[in-house]
């Protein structure tokens, strides 16, 4: 599937108006939700392979976010064979009480993975954890960046890389 109809697809999937209250506490009255195409598995494997070409070549481990991060991490894992990370808000108060499960991370190098990016807040405070605990990062995919500017994580030190903006998920309707 061409980059083009992906986002095409993408936008015809997960696009809906209404009044939405988004996680960086701004309102708006567009949404992409998420879920339509992280749980469609055409979708899912498309955005995998165009995604793969942005994961560094020293990645030990994939970091996929909770909640949205995880099934594209796991997809971008499937496509590239690269083991994943599932990466807790918070670490959980039974068992292990890890907050990054499937593999020790200290030491090692991540690629943070989340599905929409907006203000960065929940990239931030991961990073802060995995950091915290020994790993290294550099790099954050995502599907779509819906910031308006062009890397809200540079205060950190991260490099985003984005398979779509939210103009061109808009623009692809435009081409049909």
């Amino acid at each position: 599937m061409l980059k083009q109809e992906l986002a095409r697809e993408v936008y015809k999937a997960s696009y809906i108006t209404g009044d939405f209250l988004l996680r960086s506490g701004k309102r708006s009255s567009e949404y992409f939700d998420k879920y339509r195409f992280e749980s469609n598995p055409k979708l899912l494997q498309a955005i995998a392979k165009e995604l793969a070409a942005f994961i560094p070549p020293n990645t030990d481990y994939l970091a996929g976010l909770e909640m949205g991060g995880i099934p594209i991490a796991t997809a971008l894992s499937l496509q590239t064979g690269i083991p994943v990370i599932f990466v807790r808000k918070e670490a959980k108060t039974y068992g292990t009480c890890q907050f990054a499960e499937g593999a020790e991370i200290s030491g090692k190098r991540l690629c943070l993975i989340e599905d929409v990016i907006t203000s960065g807040g929940q990239v931030l405070i991961s990073t802060k954890d995995l950091r915290g605990a020994g790993a290294v990062i550099s790099d954050v995919l995502c599907v779509i960046n819906r910031s308006g500017k062009a890397n809200p994580l540079e205060s950190d030190k991260l490099s985003l890389h984005a398979l779509f903006t939210m103009d061109e998920l808009k623009q692809s309707q435009e081409y049909k």
